[in-house]
């Protein structure tokens, strides 16, 4: 320091000391920062939950929710103009940075600095990723300073097609609850793969990440469409494309499917699957993905009898006689008033559920009626009173439920139909021969299901087998039966059901023409099916809603 003014010694001890004493602080702030990150696994970055699988009783795919809806991509899935657009957008240097950008996070401190607050974050696509990982979601210093720290562990762990794939799986563009990523994203905004978008759905994608659900196309076309040409506008300055370019790509199609066509299968059938898995499997299993859930459903057959039982009540409203609200005039979601439809296929020997019904429109009400609409069962009943008098080697007189249980008492009738499966309420008085009891529709398909069985009652099951990611069972369910009552006294109660050609199809109403029931022994199982109305009304007359309800089942035997 000779070349120093003496004057000057102290003040340069002063600085020497003060530049050491400021790398050691900040060389141990880096320590801390750093031991506190090496605490979280990075693995987690690369550990996505997958998607849960849902297929019906032949092994084809369901496209159903259950848990975690992330349906997973790879670098090689994005288009390159997808890859240009997202660095244009969001990170302009992230494949030349080492994961922080020192001069927007310097120009964003100094602005949240003069703002007093969090209003910038300068973060990379790799900082966003860390973030989202490990759910760093509040505003401090202290969160921020952790998150550069993990940042810097996820860009020496992870290549920069890794990290910009595990970006886009991560995030929420505003398709709804329980999905996340682009390739959901991409299937129902525009109903097609990532890897198929064009170039303006591309650039509408990465548009609106900054506001999912208030630039999404389905609340607001007008504004993705904004943030697509404000995309466009960014690879311009980038130079990545050029203005002729732009208006090529904004003059390309861009289709938006409609949430209601959007390829989730939405139904009472999958509400089930989905409150069935939840009883069968942890949560944390569920989120983590990867399940292979294989039902009972058989898909044809659901679509086909729900179509069948929904055109059949859409003839009956347009009737010139028909007086009640119907399905076209209901406007949305909440409490429907028009006629609904139930229907439940159980197969016969094993119980296994082929099909469930548990509305009209599943988007107008989430109510399932198959097991919480509890009707009157009126002539619907006759077959379980012939069971009751058979089973006491008593005499079964077909189309006379009164004269056929008064030999064995209400009391008697009400003991087998409970083992049946029915379990009421039970009016203890003739009037119960007459059907003054009420039961659920998949009560009465259990019932059917009893008959047709030799009087063994079968245990309902949706789920056939669940496999968790690794391919090993986790959940497994078996037939099972409890003895209700003798094989001849099934056979004899099947008697009252013989009303079809090909078929044993039993149709039963309560004479007050609120209620219709159809029984039905078919190739495809015991299939029980109710007509009515949620608050009990006049539908129209008995003798037309038999005739309704026969019309179906030929429909369905000829079909």
């Amino acid at each position: 320091m000779k070349w120093i003014p003496p004057r000057w010694h102290r003040f340069v001890r002063f600085l020497l000391l003060a530049v050491l004493l400021s790398t050691f602080l900040f060389f141990c702030f880096c320590l801390y920062y750093a031991s506190l990150a090496s605490g979280f696994d990075i693995a987690q970055v690369g550990k996505l939950p997958q998607r849960n699988i849902v297929y019906d009783r032949f092994d084809n795919e369901i496209d159903a929710v259950v848990g975690s809806n992330i349906d997973l991509i790879a670098f090689s899935d994005l288009p390159p103009f997808m890859v240009k657009a997202l660095q244009a957008r969001e990170d302009a240097e992230f494949f030349t940075h080492s994961g922080i950008h020192l001069r927007g996070l310097l120009r964003a401190t100094l602005r949240n600095i003069k703002d007093r607050k969090f209003t910038q974050g300068a973060s990379t696509l790799t900082m966003q990723l860390a973030r989202n990982t490990y759910e760093i979601r509040a505003k401090s210093l202290h969160r921020k300073f952790l998150e550069i720290a993990l940042t810097v562990r996820v860009e020496k762990n992870y290549s920069k097609q890794e990290i910009m794939a595990g970006y886009l799986n991560r995030i929420y563009f505003g398709v709804g609850a329980g999905h996340l990523g682009i390739q959901d994203a991409a299937k129902h905004y525009f109903g097609k793969p990532v890897r198929s978008l064009n170039e303006s759905e591309c650039a509408m994608l990465i548009g609106i990440i900054r506001g999912p659900h208030i630039f999404s196309p389905w609340r607001d076309l007008p504004a993705a469409t904004s943030q697509r040409d404000q995309v466009l506008d960014r690879m311009i300055a980038m130079k990545f494309i050029s203005e002729d370019d732009k208006q090529r790509i904004a003059g390309l199609p861009v289709r938006i499917v409609s949430p209601d066509d959007a390829p989730t299968e939405k139904s009472y059938a999958i509400q089930a699957v989905v409150k069935e898995v939840n009883k069968l499997v942890s949560e944390e299993d569920i989120q983590l993905g990867g399940l292979k859930i294989r039902t009972t459903l058989d898909m044809p057959w659901q679509r086909r009898l729900e179509g069948e039982l929904h055109k059949a009540l859409l003839a009956l409203e347009t009737e010139k006689d028909y007086k009640a609200p119907t399905f076209k005039q209901h406007l949305g979601p909440g409490d429907p008033k028009y006629l609904q439809m139930t229907a439940v296929t159980l197969e016969t020997k094993t119980g296994a559920i082929l099909a469930q019904i548990g509305g009209r429109h599943y988007e107008h009400s989430r109510f399932d009626r198959c097991y919480s609409a509890r009707r009157d069962l009126g002539t619907a009943f006759e077959p379980f009173v012939a069971a009751a008098a058979a089973e006491r080697g008593r005499p079964v007189i077909a189309g006379s439920p009164v004269a056929t249980g008064r030999a064995v008492g209400p009391e008697g009738v009400e003991r087998i139909a409970r083992r049946c499966g029915l379990t009421g309420p039970f009016v203890l008085s003739e009037d119960l021969f007459r059907g003054a009891v009420s039961a659920t529709p998949m009560e009465m398909a259990i019932g059917l299901s009893t008959l047709a069985n030799q009087g063994k009652r079968p245990r309902p099951f949706l789920i056939r087998e669940i496999r968790n990611s690794e391919d090993t069972v986790v959940a497994k369910c078996d037939t099972q039966y409890f003895p209700a009552l003798s094989g001849a006294a099934a056979r004899k109660s099947l008697e009252v059901l013989k009303e079809a050609k090909s078929t044993d199809t039993f149709t039963g109403a309560t004479g007050s023409e609120r209620e219709a029931w159809t029984l039905r022994l078919g190739p495809k199982g015991s299939t029980a099916i109710w007509v009515g109305f949620d608050q009990p009304q006049v539908i129209t007359q008995e003798e037309r809603l038999k005739k309704l309800l026969s019309e179906i089942v030929n429909r369905l035997d000829n079909g």
